[in-house]
């Protein structure tokens, strides 16, 4: 039985896929491809414009309201906007630096503290006014720019493609980012939050849209306010399969707009469309997803690319896709398994496994296979590959056998491979939720006492890898456009023979607290204090450079009672996520 799309999540995928802009992607970088061309000019040339003057935005029946998706980009010229967004740890403030660079010689201003609170962009840079008909205005709003969002080049002589990373980060362990737009083109700026639509009725108005002072001062933008006409029209429920993706028709292609080019296809037409509903909570016939289910994340707790990975390769893994929601085609294993000795130069890279703090913690009655009735520790959590080098591991599967055998490879500098090494298994999830080929020991959860000397809870310690979070892409040979991002691409079929799954560097795979197996049963448990410990390489059966900062310990209380357990985070540090 087919599932209905999520609608929600294919507007953030069509936010990607339509743009008027001449837009060219990467699908792939070798490790290192974060390093920045010279440029002859230093500093850049910011304006903001409109890509039309009128845009059409669809009300659908059931939704609060629209999404401004109001076709407004940042244009740069003169020479690249690039920033550097860094904290030492979480103990300390985020910190933004612009790169300026002047042929060979590159210099550094750092941003007034306290502008840039997190990973996710600007904020409060975009402002927008909208009035009715009659003059009035009847919302006013701001919104975070993200320089990496959906971009395209101005003119034929504009780099071809842009080598900066697709999305911000929103994981709120995120270390470091890079932000930026090429010289000679434009990012989109459209003021849009997916989890706050604007309750405009049916009608017409006009949308002025204008940069912050703060920012245009700091980067001296000129004081434009270009002016959009806007059409609110009312629109079915998005499920007949018509491919608008919660869009209307618009002459600047923006996100829930329809662009030019014909219908995208149904996410009902395609099976991984069905797994990847339940990515991102929508619903299913044969899942589970009680009163208090954890069967949505956290708004804002994940990443574009994650929220909406799986349902982007419907539109096509090409034009737009440059927010971080473009999926990538499949990885290959090598076509046969190695043979000859095993073995590891001591000297050769490798990569340096991480694992985050749990955030986006909450009390819910279950997911698939668990018990009803019983109160379950729902929890997202998160490993990253630190570098220098990517973690590359493949399966290989025996005719007839339910596992395969898996194999870490190892390259040289130059991207050679000069060795491999058993490394465990492979196994094939069946769930909801899942559906694919899972690499054991890669990483462990244990609910552990509040002295942390007693594990009263452990949970699943098998995982499809995917580079679904950019965690910090300065560290180096950070490779900002990772080739596999979705999981209904990156681990395989059921009938698969062999299956590769890589973390690049500077890149985490998340595990959302709403995938079946992400929560301990904590029905019987006392309330107090306890600890999520999330492990990497729990049996290092996988070689790294280090394997003293695998371990993450997140405290939690428990209170309430049964079928009404409830639960504090307190803050990480300066991280407050739940």
């Amino acid at each position: 039985m087919t599932s209905q799309p999520d609608r929600k999540a294919l507007t953030r995928a069509a936010f990607a896929a339509a743009a008027v802009l001449t837009v060219v992607t990467v699908a792939g970088a070798a490790p290192g491809a974060g390093a920045a061309p010279a440029s002859p000019a230093g500093t850049p040339k910011l304006k903001l414009i409109a890509a039309s003057k009128a845009v059409t935005l669809d009300r659908w029946e059931g939704e609060p309201g629209v999404y401004l998706d109001l076709g407004t980009y940042v244009t740069v010229d003169g020479a690249p906007l690039e920033l550097n967004v860094t904290r030492r740890s979480y103990k300390d403030p985020v910190v933004a630096r612009q790169i300026l660079r002047n042929g060979t010689h590159t210099t550094s201003r750092t941003l007034p503290a306290g502008l840039v609170k997190d990973f996710s962009g600007l904020p409060g840079f975009l402002e927008v006014s909208v009035k009715n008909a009659a003059g009035q205005e009847v919302t006013r709003s701001k919104g975070t720019f993200c320089p990496n969002n959906a971009s395209g080049r101005l003119r034929p002589d504009a780099p071809a493609t842009s080598h900066y990373p697709e999305s911000c980060s929103t994981n709120p362990f995120t270390l470091g980012s890079v932000w930026g737009v090429e010289k000679g083109w434009a990012a989109n700026s459209s003021t849009v939050d997916y989890d706050k639509p604007v309750d405009l009725p049916v009608g017409e108005y006009t949308a002025k849209v204008s940069v912050a002072k703060k920012y245009r001062d700091l980067f001296g933008i000129p004081d434009d306010h270009p002016t959009i006409k806007v059409t609110v029209r009312q629109t079915g429920d998005g499920t007949s399969g018509g491919g608008t993706s919660g869009g209307g028709t618009t002459g600047g292609g923006t996100a829930g707009q329809r662009a030019a080019s014909p219908s995208a296809p149904s996410a009902l037409s395609d099976p991984h469309a069905q797994h990847s509903q339940h990515a991102t909570g929508a619903g299913h016939a044969g899942h589970h997803f009680g009163p208090r289910g954890a069967d949505a994340p956290t708004p804002g707790a994940l990443s574009h690319a994650l929220e909406a990975r799986g349902l982007a390769h419907h539109l096509g893994d090409g034009l737009g896709h440059t927010d971080g929601s473009r999926v990538a085609p499949a990885l290959r294993a090598d076509g046969r398994r190695p043979t000859g000795r095993a073995g590891v130069p001591a000297n050769v890279p490798k990569p340096d496994l991480r694992s985050l703090p749990a955030w986006d913690i909450a009390v819910t009655d279950g997911e698939d296979g668990d018990v009803p009735g019983k109160d379950y520790l729902a929890f997202s959590a998160n490993v990253w590959n630190a570098g220098p080098a990517p973690l590359v591991v493949d399966g290989f599967r025996k005719p007839g056998a339910d596992l395969m055998d898996a194999y870490q490879y190892f390259y040289d500098a130059h991207g050679k491979q000069v060795g491999y090494a058993p490394t465990g298994t492979m196994e094939w999830d069946p769930r909801i939720g899942h559906e694919h080929w899972h690499f054991t020991d890669f990483a462990s959860y244990r609910l552990l006492s509040a002295d942390r000397t007693r594990q009263v809870r452990s949970g699943k310690e098998a995982f499809c890898l995917a580079n679904t979070d950019a965690i910090d892409y300065t560290v180096r040979n950070a490779n900002w456009h990772p080739y596999n991002t979705d999981l209904s691409t990156a681990c395989g079929q059921q009938n698969s023979i062999s299956v590769r799954e890589v973390l690049d560097v500077g890149s985490g795979d998340t595990y959302t607290q709403y995938r079946p197996g992400q929560s301990f049963d904590i029905s019987d448990l006392p309330n107090g204090t306890y600890y999520i410990e999330v492990k990497a390489n729990p049996a290092h059966r996988l070689q790294e450079t280090d394997l003293k900062n695998n371990v993450s310990l997140r405290k939690v209380v428990l209170g309430g009672t049964p079928g009404a357990r409830t639960v504090q985070v307190p803050p990480y540090d300066l991280v407050a996520a739940p």
